[in-house]
């Protein structure tokens, strides 16, 4: 009988390798056979087999992924921008002051240039003056409501179905393999907390953004947390390593982005001992998406480009490595 064991065991110690890698195919479906899928795959089953110097414990599998651009389209314009519009426009009657104060006058005009130029800190102030005052719960409502109903100009889909499928796979791939992942975007915090769960998987804990300051208070005898008009922190390009460091408390031993805004924390991510895993996203698809990346102005991909092959990072061509962009429903 122990022989009969032993025998099993050696067989199934055999096979386990190419079990493995089928599961790891069947799980990222909408990634096509090329060298990419390889790498990641490959990194994972690197820092998950037991008894290997390139194991990982679970405790420091951490990935972290920006979000516009990243998990979901960004083009024509962030889908928070697109929400601070309506919201504008429909404030805009109570503040004429907007008409000339930037970068209100820049909405209200339609500048998306401007707009854009104005960056994360341009885009804390728009949230600031039309939705300072709020409680978080009243913040998180307003978001789920508009998402409900707005839709993405290009396709008319609702936002939360302008994800990537490819990337939902990728997100449950790493969980299934003990990691931990986690969005750090320039993005408003509050504003990813309200749905990226329901999206994502990922729990409002494990979301890092740029943020308004807030104040503890009570109304009509209810304790509740209000937003205030002062900026307090900007998670975008050398803010992501801090905003990690300071919320996440441990290096990355995986980073996800699309742009120049990712760079510094791809770099850092990369810097940290043992086997690290930088993958970028390249928007190469004019197809079934938008193809952009040095000249763009929103989600503009030039420095991390260049550094890719120097610092050994994976870049996804979405064209050729994804068989599939969107959800089907």
């Amino acid at each position: 009988m122990k022989q009969i064991l032993s025998g099993l065991l050696l067989i199934l110690a055999s096979l386990w390798p190419a079990m493995h890698q089928a599961h790891a195919a069947d799980a990222l479906p909408s990634w096509n056979d090329t060298a990419t899928k390889e790498a990641i795959v490959g990194f994972v089953e690197k820092v998950t087999t037991p008894n290997t110097t390139t194991f990982i414990a679970p405790k420091d599998r951490i990935a972290v992924f920006d979000n516009d651009g990243t998990l979901w389209s960004e083009q024509p314009v962030y889908v928070q921008i697109a929400f601070l519009i309506d919201r504008i426009k429909l404030l805009a009657p109570q503040h004429p002051q907007w008409q000339t104060t930037q970068p209100f006058k820049a909405v209200l005009e339609g500048d998306m240039d401007t707009l854009v130029h104005s960056g994360a800190e341009g885009l804390l102030r728009l949230v600031a003056a039309t939705h300072a005052g709020m409680t978080s719960d009243e913040y998180h409502q307003l978001v789920r409501d508009w998402l409900r109903n707005a839709r993405h100009p290009k396709t008319n889909r609702p936002y939360t179905e302008m994800v990537y499928q490819p990337m939902l796979e990728l997100l449950a791939y790493l969980r299934a393999n003990g990691f931990k992942t986690y969005i750090v975007s320039g993005g408003g915090l509050e504003f990813m907390r309200a749905w990226v769960e329901d999206i994502y998987g990922i729990p409002p804990q494990q979301v890092v953004g740029s943020s308004l300051k807030s104040k503890f208070e009570f109304r009509d005898g209810v304790p509740v947390v209000v937003r205030v008009p002062e900026v307090e922190f900007v998670s975008d390009k050398e803010g992501k390593p801090v905003a990690i460091d300071q919320h996440i408390g441990r290096r990355p031993v995986m980073a996800v982005g699309n742009s120049d805004g990712d760079l510094q924390m791809l770099q850092w991510t990369s810097a940290g001992d043992g086997p690290r895993f930088g993958l970028i996203v390249h928007h190469t698809d004019g197809e079934r998406e938008v193809a952009y990346d040095r000249e763009s102005k929103i989600g503009k991909l030039d420095r991390a480009l260049d550094q890719a092959a120097q610092m050994g990072w994976t870049v996804v061509d979405m064209k050729n490595d994804w068989e599939t962009v969107f959800p089907d429903n």
